[in-house]
């Protein structure tokens, strides 16, 4: 049987209940479903976080969980919203938090999944974005799932913890069940994904 599953969800603006995080909370609950505990680190949280710099952790508490819930998780979400074609910089403040792990045995997010999330209010910032995310990912050694959530926000898409346009409500729901399958992929088979000498 496989081992419990940690999925961390970063992501959001600093308006409690925004759609980036409403788009994310909804990925979560679909790894959620699927047998994973999620965590979730929301705008207003990742707001409270100062600006990276090398030792940051030490000074701050929220940091510090960051960092050891990253540690800790068999998969990541990212969700940002696209802030004038790229992403925000709070959330690429609390990916820098990532730095953190660089001298660990898994180094950054060495052969995890890693889902994906771009909300904006044109098809062009959305793509752009979840672009952006994709090359931090790859920079950070993790994987991006196959499926990238682009999200044209409009007024009353998210509403009562739903969200009311079906195809981005499938795209949500694959991002977190890709998370899933592909961290009990890795888990069934660690050197799936090794960055360590290749065999001849």
């Amino acid at each position: 049987m496989s081992r419990e599953l940690s999925i961390v969800g970063i992501g959001g603006t600093t308006q409690p209940g925004s759609s980036t995080e409403q788009a994310l909370r909804l990925a979560l609950a679909a790894a959620e479903a699927e047998g994973a505990t999620v965590t979730l680190f929301d705008g207003p949280t990742l707001a409270a976080l100062p600006h990276y710099a090398p030792g940051a952790v030490a000074q701050s508490a929220e940091g510090r969980r960051l960092v050891e819930a990253v540690r800790g998780a068999h998969g990541l979400i990212l969700a940002s919203p696209g802030y004038h074609g790229s992403i925000s910089g709070l959330v690429k403040n609390a990916i820098d938090y990532i730095e953190e792990t660089a001298r660990d045995a898994r180094v950054y997010l060495d052969g995890l999944p890693v889902g994906l999330i771009a909300t904006a209010y044109g098809w062009q910032a959305t793509g752009s974005t979840l672009a952006t995310l994709r090359a931090i990912v790859h920079a950070l050694r993790g994987w991006p799932t196959p499926l990238g959530a682009g999200i044209r926000s409009v007024s009353g898409m998210f509403r009562d913890g739903a969200c009311h346009d079906e195809a981005a409500a499938g795209q949500l729901d694959l991002v977190g069940k890709q998370v899933v399958e592909f961290a009990r992929l890795r888990q069934r088979t660690p050197d799936a994904t090794s960055t360590g000498p290749v065999e001849q």
